[in-house]
């Protein structure tokens, strides 16, 4: 996986909504010239070093763990603490998966970046990399407008009475201290299925020429492949290499905008992508609206949307319960619709 490949990750980083609440604050933009970005793994650190930030990072889950969210925002960087909803909700709907939870830490970290201003689009490479790219034990880290210092990363796996959760601490070095940036927790399970489950299926709507199932499937599998949204490794390089050969040429992707015709008007898709809501797989689309504040026509225009897309791809009946449309102002703000696939006429 490339920096360009990757530019949609790198960007989700800091985006309103997104599973990981790092905090914007550090990562300010700012224009900047080239300066030096390094990555040490556990193997590159001293002992001390190591130690403090594995310490740290399993400081943390103990909070989480225990629904701690006061400690957690008491240890923050002011720009997480001030804004920390986020973190707050992110624990409590993981709360029966870390519940009784043991955390053992798989991977750390430290990234560096030098300079008086933040770096546009910082790329972390990590570990030994060979002729062909990377290794069983290396990784990349993509981030923009990272402020200049020292962040850590600690990877842990929570083992519980639900089973297998990645559970991501991103710390930031304030003196001696590491001070919580941010927090990513996913379960290994979507919808009752793991990454294999996903794969195979994948793979079978590919042998069938399902190509949107297919990608759609895929990129669920990427999402329970990686930890961290903004993190690749050799095993994402090659999931990623697998699923471009199925990647549809009419969806909304890296910014562009994909049109859907619905009688009698056309819609600006921004996005669509798989999602769990309760228990169920469904198939988000996002699409541009010049105002919600009529919850009745924004709701009918949902619809539309809907039954427009079903339409157009009538595979996707097969492989998610339902459609959610959210209809999005030009101030972020949206209004969402679901439907049960069943229901979809």
């Amino acid at each position: 996986m490339n920096s360009r490949s990757d530019r949609t990750s790198r960007q989700r980083t800091c985006a309103p909504g997104a599973a990981l609440w790092i905090a914007c604050a550090i990562l300010a933009a700012s224009p900047v010239t080239a300066r030096a970005q390094r990555c040490q793994t556990a193997g590159d650190l001293d002992d001390a070093a190591r130690a403090a930030i594995t310490a740290a990072g399993q400081r943390y889950f103990g909070m989480a763990a225990k629904a701690d969210v006061a400690s957690l925002r008491q240890n923050a960087i002011p720009s997480l603490a001030s804004g920390f909803s986020g973190i707050e909700t992110t624990v409590k709907d993981h709360q029966p998966d870390l519940t009784g939870a043991q955390g053992t830490v798989k991977s750390v970290f430290l990234l560096e970046t030098e300079g008086t201003t933040p770096t546009p689009h910082a790329e972390f490479y990590c570990g030994v990399f060979g002729k062909n790219g990377q290794t069983a034990g290396s990784a990349v880290f993509y981030l923009d407008n990272l402020a200049p210092g020292k962040y850590g990363v600690v990877l842990l796996e929570a083992n519980g009475s639900k089973g297998k959760t990645m559970f991501s601490v991103i710390l930031q070095q304030a003196g001696t201290d590491w001070k919580l940036g941010g927090l990513y927790v996913k379960s290994a399970l979507v919808a009752g299925h793991d990454i294999d489950w996903f794969l195979a299926h994948a793979r079978e709507y590919k042998a069938k020429g399902q190509v949107h199932n297919a990608w759609f499937y895929y990129l669920q599998a990427s999402s329970l492949l990686s930890p961290l949204p903004f993190m690749a490794t050799l095993a994402t390089d090659k999931l990623s290499e697998e699923s471009q050969g199925v990647r549809p040429a009419d969806l909304p992707s890296d910014g562009k905008i994909a049109d859907l015709a619905a009688s009698p008007a056309s819609y600006k898709l921004t996005a669509v992508f798989p999602e769990v809501v309760g228990n169920d797989l469904d198939l988000i689309v996002k699409y541009q609206a010049a105002d919600i504040s009529n919850t009745n026509q924004a709701y009918q225009n949902n619809v539309t949307v809907i039954k427009a897309l079903v339409a157009k791809y009538p595979e996707v009946r097969d492989a998610f319960a339902g459609v959610v449309a959210r209809a999005v102002d030009p101030s972020g703000r949206d209004y969402g619709t679901l439907l049960a696939m069943k229901d979809v006429k």
